[in-house]
């Protein structure tokens, strides 16, 4: 496989950010290939997902549509400077997602990681083709009026969000609020990432 420029990866991971934090599973057809497969490791209860889903029409409504059901306010954030891309396409990297539960009005802060596979769909473009999706932590906070959700979702820099500023941001945030002592559990990247390179 010919190396992918940096731009077209960021581009196409940026839309499936467009298409899952706002709600738009439309737009999950522009990033993924119509067969694109998608897998899950959880290892936490507090969140559920299939373990497999097949096709961009059924990521759109797993990852989009039946997501934006339970949580709003979302903001997923790629805990990277910028994506790498091995020679096969593959781009692994941590993730944090800063939203809100509808239900609850609770803040859910999660950590995890993405392992991207990216190659030439049967149209000729290049698109996402698999993603394989860790889920570390999936915590649930109180938070009445988001006023948590907001200070967190203000000091971390969207969608690229470097080791050393999530760091700096999460620090700050638990400086401001009492009892924070849950921010300290997601000021680093998550560490899981090696557990999909054999996936």
């Amino acid at each position: 496989m010919t190396s992918l420029p940096t731009s077209t990866v960021q581009t196409l991971l940026e839309g499936y950010l467009h298409a899952k934090d706002q709600n738009r599973p439309e737009l999950i057809a522009d990033c993924f290939a119509d067969d694109a497969a998608l897998t899950f490791s959880i290892a936490t209860d507090e969140i559920d997902f299939p373990r497999s889903v097949s096709g961009a029409t059924a990521i759109a409504k797993t990852l989009v549509a039946d997501f934006g059901e339970r949580f709003d306010r979302c903001r997923t954030y790629y805990v990277c400077d910028e994506p790498v891309v091995d020679a096969d396409g593959v781009c692994v990297m941590p993730w944090l997602v800063v939203m809100r539960e509808k239900e609850t009005e609770a803040l859910r802060l999660g950590k995890g990681a993405y392992r991207w596979r990216i190659g030439r769909s049967a149209g000729g473009v290049d698109r996402i083709v698999a993603l394989h999706i860790h889920i570390e932590r999936m915590d649930s906070i109180g938070d009445a009026g988001s006023v948590k959700l907001s200070a967190l979702q203000e000091l971390l820099g969207y969608p690229w969000l470097p080791p050393e500023m999530l760091m700096r941001g999460v620090q700050a945030f638990a400086g401001a609020f009492p009892h924070a002592e849950f921010a300290a559990l997601f000021e680093r990247p998550s560490e899981s990432d090696f557990l999909l390179n054999d996936m």
